[in-house]
């Protein structure tokens, strides 16, 4: 099955962009034909996407809050029998029911440069010097320390957490070469212990290896060796009380929120 997919925000429609693709999860086989416009603020602007909906007919989800560019949008669809969908609105319905308030109408208000906007761009910037090891006289300001051994995940959780807001390090649990000794009397951050299953360890080692022209056949990768390099990491977890999380099934989108979860629990107790 084929779908033009048109996507139409006043702002940098990331908002939209992950609506439709969680609800577009749900379906198999769907070719999806996707036509993304952010910053649609003007009526020429419009005019111009609604000649390129009409050529190619599909689902079209918006989140406008200019009140007339919504009407001319959604009464031009309904002249092409097509349906126009504002996700947005039940939501915003909703809270102004319950607080007593209208929305304010403005767009792109949740990007505006607040303190969580600058919060979020100093979580990035730590990460990104703190990642695989580095900086360890700094980890005591870390929110998280995520610990693993090597392509664990443990780069790509810690990005999507600092893009959350938290400032993340990240080290690789190595059995010939310890961690320095900071790791075990960190106060502040949380530190998380990350594993997965040998068999999928090696086939992602063995991936990465093929991509850099090197070797396949290492101890690297030897089932043997990786199987005690992954219960000797999960003994040093167990023996410092650190919380684990297994990634061998899960995507970086549900390790990091399994540890937010953690975060927040911690944060209750």
């Amino acid at each position: 099955m084929r779908l033009h997919l048109h996507l139409l925000s006043d702002s940098t429609g990331e908002t939209l962009e992950n609506i439709a693709k969680a609800a577009l999860a749900q379906y198999d086989d769907v070719e999806t034909i996707r036509h993304f416009w952010p910053m649609v603020r003007t009526e020429g602007h419009l005019e111009r996407i609604l000649q390129e909906i009409s050529q190619n007919p599909g689902l079209v989800l918006f989140t406008l809050v200019n009140s007339e560019t919504r009407r001319n949008l959604e009464m031009r669809c309904r002249a092409l029998g097509l349906p126009a969908v504002a996700p947005l609105d039940a939501v915003t319905g909703a809270l102004s029911s319950l607080l007593g308030q209208q929305a304010k109408a403005r767009p792109g208000r949740q990007h505006m440069l607040d303190a969580a906007y600058f919060a979020r761009v100093d979580a990035i910037q730590f990460t990104i010097a703190h990642d695989d090891g580095l900086g360890a006289e700094d980890w005591e300001e870390a929110d998280i320390v995520l610990a693993g051994v090597s392509r664990s995940s443990k780069t790509p959780t810690s990005i999507y957490l600092a893009n959350r807001g938290y400032k993340t390090a990240n080290i690789p649990i190595v059995v010939e070469s310890p961690p320095p000794p900071v790791l075990f009397s960190l106060k502040r951050p949380m530190v998380v212990g990350l594993t997965t299953s040998a068999d999928r360890l090696i086939q992602v080692r063995r991936n990465r290896l093929l991509s850099l022209n090197q070797a396949p056949e290492t101890a690297y990768v030897d089932h043997e060796a990786v199987s005690r390099e992954v219960a000797w990491a999960r003994r040093m977890f167990a023996d410092n009380g650190w919380p684990v999380i297994d990634v061998t099934r899960r995507s970086i989108e549900e390790t990091a929120a399994a540890i937010i979860a953690l975060v927040a629990e911690r944060g209750e107790s």
